[in-house]
């Protein structure tokens, strides 16, 4: 899972994009900013993705 497929499956529950700072796009909902960094096609990482769910309360897969 790369990091635009992350950021989809955040808007979707209705996270938004705040600012784009480098390859780190961030995104906010309720005062909780979560960074998810966007290196192309590239996945992420397993343990970074986890991190992300656990941070957002939203399940990727």
């Amino acid at each position: 899972m790369n990091g635009n497929e992350v950021i989809k499956k955040l808007q979707a529950a209705g996270w938004t994009l705040a600012r784009i700072n480098g390859s780190h796009h961030v995104m906010v909902k309720g005062g909780l900013a979560v960074p998810v960094p966007v290196h192309g096609h590239r996945d992420l990482g397993k343990g970074l993705v986890a991190s992300i769910q656990r941070d957002t309360g939203v399940k990727f897969k």
